[in-house]
């Protein structure tokens, strides 16, 4: 499928009343929003900043893993990644340009606490960054870890270690008191589902472990002692952050979780039921015991005593323990009921079958990523189950995005010609805002990503930038169509856009 061709019209082929289609397709533009609302992009460190040997910085988990033999699909690291360490300011600017409210970043814990102490030259690094944001008038957005666990720390047991929430707390506690006077609005953790299914069941992403994997593992324990300690983890730095800092920095603090959205492949209550219980697995891992104080009753039941269990003071804790919710969604999938097969690996365990496509029809476009199928409908369903399910104070949307694969043969002016970047986004942002009509209390939104950027087991294959990095030329950035659309829908005062 030619995914240069406007989505619009191939969407008409997926989706049945839509409640945007039924309304009409009106442009949007920043009025189309309430007052207040933030728009970004986003980055973490790994994938963007590279100099990993510089000003201080120590291994992560990612440098070790992306340094194995055949772990990176093209064979690539983040040694250098898009160099924004060196080009942070220029990036600025070309946010600025954007019209871009915010930057969502993440903090390399390598590079600003490694050896359990501060580093003096990264927290100078961060300052800077964040003082390049303040003064274009974009506000940062800081994640806390994004998948790049310090080296040492791993080699001593890691987030297989009860004692790593200690470690994290205290690394915590130093970004909250070197940036909070500048930074209101903190992230624990991105994606814990990811990177402890990924990395602990699969060997997929870094450290690579999973039962049968080269560096060891057990793919049915050890995904769900890895959540345990990072939910404890993020419970103790917003304790700390809302008994020492937030009263006098005025902050918010949350997490990053992300999930596609699982819709039942027939109106059979088994498929119902498996969809509901993929949701659990993916979503309610870590929401209900942030919402509830509780893992999902789903886990509970199967997983019995592989599922750890927190004593009455952690769901305590536990409990509550966000101001908003951050939630990272790109996607969605077909369920059916699959009881038959014994679990080999977490993601065996809610006995649901994913599936792309339903009586030989795909349930959205794919995009570059095999994952990736276009549904913008799934991002209203998601939105109103969260709130219907879990009623969190807030959502921002710190995710979202498409891409295309990395094709060397094509001219430069081909690559930025990126109208599906451009259709998906308006799309999505169509059924955000219906379920935002219908009362669910989205405060912001993240386009991912800012540039092209390392993508993690594949790489540099995969461009999901809104700006073009010339890999071949100096690592130089080129806006997109998407960069110029964002542009004019952003404006102040501006007519809504006409790019489409």
């Amino acid at each position: 499928m030619d995914l240069r061709l406007p989505l619009l019209a191939v969407l008409l082929k997926y989706v049945l009343g839509s409640t945007f289609l039924e309304n009409g397709a009106a442009p949007l533009s920043r009025s189309s929003f309430p007052d207040g609302f933030v728009f970004g992009t986003a980055a973490s460190a790994y994938q963007f900043e590279g100099a990993f040997q510089e000003g201080g910085r120590k291994p992560s988990i990612w440098d070790t893993f992306s340094h194995s033999s055949g772990k990176i699909k093209d064979g690539s690291n983040g040694d250098i990644a898009v160099d924004q360490y060196h080009r942070f300011k220029d990036d600025t600017k070309l946010m600025k340009d954007m019209n871009m409210d915010a930057y969502r970043f993440s903090i390399s814990w390598s590079r600003a606490f490694p050896d359990d102490k501060v580093n003096p030259e990264g927290i100078a690094y961060y300052n800077s960054i964040i003082d390049s944001l303040k003064q274009a008038g974009i506000e940062p957005y800081i994640t806390l870890y994004h998948w790049d666990l310090p080296e040492a720390l791993h080699l001593s047991g890691g987030w297989l270690n009860s004692s790593i929430s200690e470690k994290y707390a205290a690394y915590a506690e130093a970004c909250f008191e070197a940036f909070g006077d500048r930074v209101k609005n903190w992230m624990t953790f991105n994606e814990p589902y990811t990177f402890a299914t990924r990395g602990y069941s699969e060997g997929a992403h870094a450290p690579g472990r999973c039962t049968g994997c080269k560096f060891g593992g057990n793919s049915l324990t050890e995904p769900y002692i890895v959540t345990h300690n990072v939910l404890l983890s993020h419970a103790a730095a917003v304790k700390i952050y809302r008994e020492k800092f937030q009263e006098k920095q005025g902050g918010k603090i949350g997490i990053a979780l992300d999930t596609h959205w699982f819709e039942p492949f027939s109106d059979s209550p088994e498929d119902a039921a498996a969809a509901e219980r993929r949701l659990d697995y993916k979503l309610g891992w870590f929401l209900s015991p942030i919402m509830f104080g509780k893992y999902p009753r789903s886990m509970r039941l199967h997983l019995g005593p592989r599922l750890p269990v927190f004593t009455s003071k952690q769901r305590r804790e536990i409990r509550g323990s966000i101001d908003f919710m951050g939630l990272n969604h790109y996607t969605s999938r077909y369920v059916q009921d699959d009881p038959a097969d014994v679990a080999t690996n977490s993601e065996m365990d809610p006995a649901a079958l994913s599936l792309e496509s339903r009586n030989g029809v795909l349930i959205g476009p794919q995009a570059g990523s095999k994952w990736l199928y276009v549904v913008p409908w799934g991002m209203e369903k998601l939105l109103k189950y969260i709130k219907a399910r879990y009623n969190p104070p807030e959502i921002f949307i710190t995710e979202n995005g498409v891409d295309e694969l990395n094709d060397p043969s094509i001219s430069l002016e081909q690559a930025l010609q990126d109208q599906l970047r451009i259709d998906y986004y308006n799309e999505y942002l169509k059924y955000m805002l219906a379920a935002m009509r219908d009362g669910v209390n989205v405060r912001a939104y993240f386009a991912w990503s800012f540039s092209d950027n390392f993508e993690w087991e594949i790489g540099y294959t995969s461009r999901f930038g809104i700006y073009y990095v010339d890999y071949s030329d100096n690592l130089k950035r080129y806006p997109k169509k998407s960069a110029l659309w964002f542009k004019q829908m952003l404006a102040r005062n501006a007519s809504a856009t006409q790019i489409l």
